[in-house]
């Protein structure tokens, strides 16, 4: 009998936000795979560890996830990750694949899923806090109320039409772009706050878009309220 692969959220940064059923699954994991090249470097991998520092005691695997839009580098990756964790659930053994935030939203868990699911394993996602209610809550803040929209938006594309959409724009993944959305936001008369790293030891907090660095790092998120 074939393993299951259950891929855990494992939340924005804070260990104590790691869910009751993410951290059983964990607990009760044949194997644990890590997105990344050195299991011990990965952000999930460190929120885990806080919330159960045994999670060194369990057998790792580390699965590697370039950070690329390169079409073929990123397919080789995600079939190289379902052919190693396929062969742990050949061996009838259960597979938790640890990822940031929620499985669902701009994960890179969700491409092998997608495969194993494919090729006829069983599978389950667990959801976890997603970043964007996180940097709500951190900031003391609604997302929304009444009848506002929310757009989640991937910010290192292109975003103009989208901050003309009606509600709150919560804009994730900027990276290198930053400074071109900052211009963007500036352009159509708005304003936004942003968490960098949030619940994460080193988070940094910016209540304009002003304040915000063209220089943040990956896990910047921006929230942008609409007048």
């Amino acid at each position: 009998m074939s393993g299951k692969l259950y891929g855990v959220g494992v939340g924005p940064g804070d260990p104590e936000l790691l869910t009751l059923k993410a951290l059983r699954l964990i607990r009760e994991a044949d194997v644990i795979a890590v997105p990344g090249n050195d299991p011990i470097d990965s952000v999930a991998y460190k929120i885990v560890k806080g919330a159960y520092p045994e999670l060194d005691e369990k057998e790792i695997m580390a699965v590697p996830m370039p950070m690329t839009k390169d079409k073929d580098t990123l397919k080789k990756a995600h079939e190289e990750g379902t052919s190693m964790i396929g062969s742990v659930l050949e061996q009838g053994r259960n597979v938790v694949f640890l990822t940031l935030g929620d499985p669902t939203v701009y994960s890179t868990y969700i491409y092998v899923h997608k495969r194993i699911c494919g090729l006829g394993y069983e599978t389950e996602i667990v959801s976890g806090i997603p970043s964007f209610c996180a940097v709500a809550a951190r900031l003391n803040m609604s997302l929304v109320e009444k009848a506002e929209p929310l757009h989640v938006i991937p910010a290192s594309y292109q975003i103009e039409e989208a901050l003309k959409l009606p509600g709150t724009k919560v804009l994730m993944k900027a990276g290198k772009k930053m400074k071109e959305v900052k211009d963007r936001i500036k352009e159509q008369g708005a304003d936004g706050v942003m968490i960098e790293n949030c619940q994460m030891p080193d988070e940094k907090i910016y209540r304009s878009v002003e304040e915000i660095p063209e220089n943040a790092g990956y896990y910047s998120l921006i929230i942008v309220k609409e007048n």
